[in-house]
């Protein structure tokens, strides 16, 4: 098959040429032939030497996702069948999945190799979303491939404007046993990218009063709870997953958690809430998913760490996450300074969380590494007590 082929300008190779998987716009001089949304195009450097196949968008900010660097690499059943076997090796060599854990990520993209698709198993089932055309042309082969590789019983389609799913999605982690209704929607149905964090926190609950923001259907909580947390406030703003939290936490053994459907602002907020928690994980939806949101989101999460950080007592912990692509570990760091000193407190970095092992990010691709954690105690300045003698 003669492939249509995108010629590089001078001066965007090096980061392709390292591992980079996206070739933006701005880095295309000219296709060569006709080539429509999904199609293979075979990449060239200014000298013409070639850098491989990827899917291309030409009314995308990302032009061209790569796919392999064999230039006469077939895209076929054999090549998704290894691709997705590499996978799975990566997530066995993890211990996934294991007696304890039967839910965990299969396929992370690019950083399997397969750019534009997202795959995550629960249980007997694998649940997809298929976000790049050109990977969503080889949907049949994939699915088999993934069946085929994981023993799963069959894959469910979570994409964009997909049906709803008719049935819930059951699974185990760390023990601990969920079931997610069908009305539960976030993008595959869980976040399995936040399996440190949770382990993290049930290390620090022991023993400490934790206000569990954001909390989904509950996980943070439940890790808090078996850690031996005295007490679990756990808020979300969507009335499905506080109720989808509530049965969980009652399967499990958890009766005592209270689950609470609010604005985690607003509560944090509440008088009853000043210095009436020893730990409080926040981990807010993303606030700037463009570039262009960076301001108003430096400004949003200084103000969660600032109520974060008024709602601990000193010594205690603020954890604060975010997803957001326009905010780095900086930026969280410095959100974490202005909100602790708003709130009369001192902040100490003390440990710092990424997604998971299970999702992947080739070393060329920073933008790969996109959740990020930070974890402060906040301790009463000391100025505060000064000024008040």
């Amino acid at each position: 098959m003669q492939r249509p082929v995108v010629h590089l300008k001078p001066g965007h190779v090096r980061p392709v040429w390292a591992g980079h998987p996206w070739i933006y716009a701005q880095g295309v001089d000219r296709v060569e032939g006709v080539a429509e949304e999904g199609d293979e195009v075979l990449v060239l450097d200014p000298r013409k030497n070639p850098m491989g196949v990827g899917f291309y968008a030409p009314r995308s900010p990302i032009a061209v996702r790569m796919v392999t660097r064999d230039p006469r690499q077939t895209l076929d059943a054999a090549f998704f069948q290894a691709r997705i076997a590499r996978a799975q090796k990566l997530r066995s060599a993890l211990g996934l999945p294991s007696d304890k854990t039967s839910g965990y990520r299969v396929v992370h993209a690019e950083g399997d190799g397969l750019p534009g698709l997202i795959v995550d198993r629960f249980g007997d089932d694998l649940v997809a979303q298929w976000l790049a055309p050109g990977i969503a042309r080889f949907r049949g082969a994939i699915e088999e491939a993934l069946c085929s590789v994981t023993d799963a019983d069959r894959v469910l389609d979570r994409s964009p404007g997909a049906e709803a799913l008719a049935e819930p999605l059951a699974f185990t982690e760390r023990g601990l046993r969920y079931t997610l209704p069908p009305e539960v929607s976030q993008k595959t149905g869980y976040y399995f990218d936040q399996r440190p964090l949770r382990e993290r926190v049930e290390r620090l609950a022991a023993g400490r009063r934790v206000f569990d923001g954001h909390t989904f259907v509950g996980a943070g909580a439940l890790a808090a709870a078996r850690g031996g947390a005295t007490s679990v406030l756990a808020v979300d703003a969507s009335a499905p997953a506080i109720e989808a939290a509530k049965g969980i936490a009652a399967a499990n053994g958890f009766g005592a958690i209270t689950f609470e459907k609010g604005d985690v602002r607003k509560v944090l907020a509440r008088a009853e809430c000043n210095e009436a928690f020893d730990l409080v994980v926040l981990d807010p939806p993303p606030y700037a998913p463009k570039r262009g949101d960076r301001t108003s989101a430096l400004d949003g999460y200084a103000k969660l760490a600032e109520l974060g950080a008024g709602a601990l007592t000193s010594g205690g912990f603020l954890v604060l996450s975010t997803c957001s692509a326009a905010i780095d570990l900086d930026d969280l760091q410095r959100s974490i300074a202005i909100g602790g000193a708003r709130a009369g407190k001192r902040a100490t970095i003390v440990g710092r969380e990424f997604q998971g092992a299970d999702h992947p990010v080739p070393a060329a691709f920073p933008e790969g590494l996109y959740l990020r954690t930070l974890i402060a105690m906040v301790e009463r300045d000391a100025r505060l007590d000064e000024d008040a003698s």
